[in-house]
């Protein structure tokens, strides 16, 4: 079994999506909140889950969330699994 080393819990901005075109806007944002859990969890190993892809793609291409809550956990192996906060 694997152990958690570390785990975090963000709030991610996806107000940088707005800047992209309305058919690329919910794939922007599965990106953006893969490049700030790399650079916040210091990995370049990022596993995101699949209630996250939902919450993003639910309103289709178009209107993703404007923020997403996130907890981020870093495992022993060195990769980080991420998933969507209980609210």
């Amino acid at each position: 079994m694997v152990e958690k080393l570390k785990e975090q819990m963000y709030v991610i901005p996806l107000g940088r999506v707005k800047r992209v075109p309305r058919w690329r806007r919910s794939a922007k944002a599965m990106k953006d909140i893969r490049e700030f859990l790399c650079h916040h969890m210091k990995t370049e190993d990022v596993r995101l889950g699949q209630d996250i892809n939902e919450k993003i793609w639910s309103r289709g291409t178009e209107k993703p969330p404007a923020r997403v809550r996130v907890r981020a956990m870093k495992l022993e192996d060195g990769h980080v699994q991420a998933e969507l906060a209980e609210e």
